[in-house]
């Protein structure tokens, strides 16, 4: 059943509005009628079955609040060094499907992408719409907040706010290092926040990791190999739903 993630000012106790996008998307790509059935989410994270019930001003009564949970049980937030080309968006669509709370692109030392005021915001639009999409399409409750660029210096000072802080470090794994992630992730538990930092192609600089160790972080290999930047996220957003949700 198609989803759409409206803002609460969409929603009455009764009814919900299509805003123009999604009524867009419901009409003319899934061609939905009067009657036609759909989920729709509000920011919170209540999500209710319904009906369309206009096809001219889009609106769906509301029959019932779902109830199946399909969230990572653990809050994470992927801090992307930035890459080159389309590769967070890619990171972006695919760590929404994998449960990913919210992403945070920064400049890293070695980021070679530099990006001004004006272009940032188009380009954090564009990030929240694929974010908004890959949730609709992965039946998730709540979609990931996607924020605008930020320095390394905002991303060692937002270390603080976190319960666990994983710093994905490509030297560990060259020296053949395979079990502080494991570690790290048997003290987490359900509802914990977790910042997950991946640094850009070539990785976060000595001096960097050593500053988020400073600041609470675990230098973590991923495995004995190395894995790309746009890899490195999906890969321990995929071991964390395993442990908490596949193995228990």
């Amino acid at each position: 059943m198609q989803r759409y993630f409206l803002g609460d000012d969409c929603f009455t106790e009764t009814e919900a509005h299509l805003d123009e996008e999604s009524a867009k998307h419901a009409l003319k790509v899934m061609r939905m009628r009067a009657g036609d059935g759909l989920i729709v989410c509000n920011m919170q994270g209540i999500c209710y079955t319904g009906e369309l019930t206009e096809e001219n001003s889009p609106s769906v009564t509301l029959l019932h609040r779902e109830r199946q949970v399909s969230e990572l049980p653990l809050n994470v937030t992927v801090a992307q060094g930035m890459p080159k080309a389309d590769k967070l968006e890619h990171v972006i669509q695919k760590g929404t499907e994998l449960g990913s709370a919210a992403f945070i692109p920064f400049f890293a030392e070695r980021s070679i992408v530099k990006i001004d005021a004006a272009k940032a915001d188009k380009k954090t639009v564009r990030w929240q719409k694929i974010a908004k999409e890959a949730a609709e399409q992965s039946h998730r409750q709540r979609c990931p907040v996607v924020e605008p660029p930020v320095s390394f210096q905002f991303i060692l000072k937002k270390a603080a706010e976190f319960d666990h802080v994983i710093v994905a470090y490509e030297e560990e794994a060259k020296a053949g290092e395979t079990s502080l992630f494991s570690q790290a992730v048997n003290r987490m538990n359900p509802k914990e926040k977790v910042l997950l930092i991946v640094g850009p192609e070539g990785g976060l600089t000595e001096e960097e990791t050593g500053q988020l160790i400073k600041a609470g972080g675990v230098s973590c290999g991923f495995g004995p190999r190395i894995l790309r930047t746009e890899t490195a996220s999906l890969f321990a957003l995929a071991v964390f739903s395993y442990h908490f949700e596949l193995s228990r």
